[in-house]
């Protein structure tokens, strides 16, 4: 089967099309895209898939509407928006169509579909309300996707269309960094385990790189670990960890002591040869070698146990 129409709704747009049409596009790079609610349009046929228009959800005939009643739901009863349902219906092929490996692609399609696809479907549905961001509700994928469309003086008969099109990229762009982004989290999972198994008691787990470890840390119970050191170009880091995403508070800070010193001021205080560089706010500092960084790791543990 060839698909060569993608059928959403003309007019005004929100994330939850934009982001539908970003899956289907790259999956279907031939298909002219095509926004408009005529009723000749948006009826099914095999060489189309209809989204956030025509008034059903029907997988088989490749309609995926969600403001009709009853409205589509997940299997917790939360609602689904048409990004929701493509996802469902073709999240697995994007992600293989992305080169993801086949081991990681369904653990990736859950975890995105529940960060990131949910949100979406809450807040197009009217479930969650934009104010549970608070102060940055305005920085929001929705939010600042919302701000690409046409100003309300804009005359233009083609205003909405542009505004989509032009915004279609952008959005590609959010989606394709969000499924790298937890491809490489899988990619270094395997790798943190290791180093923690190296580090067997030890409260300072070196990487053979920087990559992500905060939620392995917490997956494995390595609640002993309270620093990382890593290279870092052609220096090394002493990073700290955060107790979780939603804090900067930390299982353990840097020496008060050290906060916002560099080069020689830092080696002076800290009495490390090679110490060049320590955050005001005390989660990273930089050394020149790793003999260095793991000497103010040391200091750091000791000057944690005497407080």
């Amino acid at each position: 089967m060839t698909i060569n129409k993608l059928i959403t709704h003309s007019g005004g747009f929100h994330a939850d099309e934009l982001l539908s049409s970003a899956v289907l596009t790259h999956l279907f790079p031939n298909a002219q895209l095509i926004r408009s609610r005529d009723p000749i349009l948006v009826t099914p046929a095999a060489d189309k898939i209809i989204y956030d228009v025509g008034g059903a959800y029907n997988a088989d005939t490749q309609i995926f509407d969600h403001h009709q009643r009853p409205t589509p739901l997940r299997h917790d009863g939360q609602p689904f928006s048409s990004f929701g349902l493509i996802w469902a219906h073709y999240g697995h092929e994007y992600l293989m169509a992305m080169d993801i490996p086949s081991a990681d692609i369904e653990n990736i399609h859950s975890n995105f579909d529940t960060k990131f696809v949910l949100p979406i479907d809450l807040l197009d549905n009217g479930t969650m309300e934009p104010s549970v961001a608070g102060a940055l509700s305005i920085l929001t994928l929705p939010a600042l996707l919302g701000s690409l469309k046409p100003v309300f003086d804009d005359t233009s008969p083609t205003a909405n269309d542009d505004a989509f099109f032009k915004a279609l990229p952008i959005v590609s762009s959010f989606l394709e960094a969000q499924i790298h982004n937890l491809a490489a989290k899988s990619r270094a999972k395997n790798i943190v385990i290791e180093a923690i198994e190296k580090a067997e008691k030890s409260s300072i787990l070196e990487l053979p790189i920087g990559m992500p470890y905060r939620s392995v840390l917490d997956q494995e119970d390595a609640d002993h670990i309270l620093f990382v050191i890593h290279p870092r170009g052609g220096d090394w880091a002493l990073n700290g960890i955060k107790l979780s995403n939603d804090t900067f508070e930390q299982r353990a800070d840097l020496p008060a002591a050290w906060a916002g010193l560099t080069n020689t001021e830092l080696e002076n205080v800290s009495g490390v040869k090679g110490a060049k560089f320590c955050h005001n706010a005390r989660f990273i500092a930089v050394a020149s070698n790793r003999e260095a960084i793991l000497k103010m790791a040391t200091i750091a543990l000791k000057s944690i146990s005497i407080s």
